[in-house]
């Protein structure tokens, strides 16, 4: 794995009318690194998520990304840099099929005109067979998205987001609603993608965070509470008291 940093958040601090969203967050993140991400509900995790692709401005802090700051930058223009998201619910064309989807991905520039006119090179269709098999839908190829189980969905968007090949990869909640089958794939398909790409993934299950076998950054009212191998977070007092001692959300 590359040690170069990648990201870095520096005293991110975020308020919504008084309220501490984020409270002097810091954060780093390496090259080819797989992160973890977890904490009760309101402890910051989503706007962690929206300050580092610009959706929410912070009041106090510097966000850093491969030496540049993202602060003022437009979401698109930070995507542009290499920043891709993946939110909870998956975020697909359900009428087209699996491949017009990936198509839509691979293609540069994107445009609606290139799809109808199936303007993709191959190097492009390389690539797309590629992200198929990562994703287990090669027999998938030619149905529509939207007949896919949602766990395939899921495994879609984030082909979708790799074949954008941004140097960030930001996953949210991916195994909710997922069987344990499912689960158990999406953590490995994205312990595979890691060292290639810098993946933060966002969860509540703590099974799928242990199977990931990466450092975890516990967040709590705005800040990093704690950081280190599960193994570590799960021997935290102050981590048992906030979260893991709690009923399971």
């Amino acid at each position: 794995m590359n040690n170069k940093v990648l990201l870095n958040l520096i005293d991110i601090t975020v308020s919504f009318e008084g309220f501490l969203a984020l409270n002097k967050l810091n954060l780093n993140l390496k090259k080819g690194e797989l992160r973890a991400v977890i904490g009760p509900n309101g402890a910051g995790k989503t706007t962690f998520l929206d300050v580092i692709t610009g959706k929410v401005k912070p009041t106090k802090g510097e966000v850093i990304f491969k030496g540049k700051s993202l602060l003022g930058r437009k979401e698109h223009k930070i995507a542009r840099l290499g920043v891709g998201r993946k939110f909870q619910s998956p975020r697909i064309f359900e009428n087209l099929t699996v491949q017009e989807n990936l198509e839509i991905s691979v293609s540069t520039p994107k445009s609606p005109l290139n799809l109808i006119n199936k303007n993709i090179k191959d190097e492009q269709l390389n690539e797309i067979e590629r992200l198929m098999k990562i994703v287990n839908l090669a027999q998938k190829v030619d149905s529509k998205a939207g007949s896919l189980s949602h766990g395939q969905k899921q495994w879609l968007e984030i082909a979708m987001l790799v074949g954008q090949k941004p140097d960030l990869m930001l996953v949210d909640e991916p195994v909710a609603g997922l069987t344990d089958e499912e689960t158990d794939l999406t953590a490995d398909l994205l312990k595979s993608l890691s060292g290639e790409n810098t993946v933060v993934v966002i969860d509540h299950d703590m099974e799928f965070i242990r199977r990931l076998d990466s450092n975890v950054s516990v967040l709590n009212q705005g800040t990093v509470l704690c950081e280190g191998t599960m193994e570590t977070i799960q021997k935290d007092q102050k981590v048992i008291d906030v979260y893991l001692g709690r009923p399971e959300n």
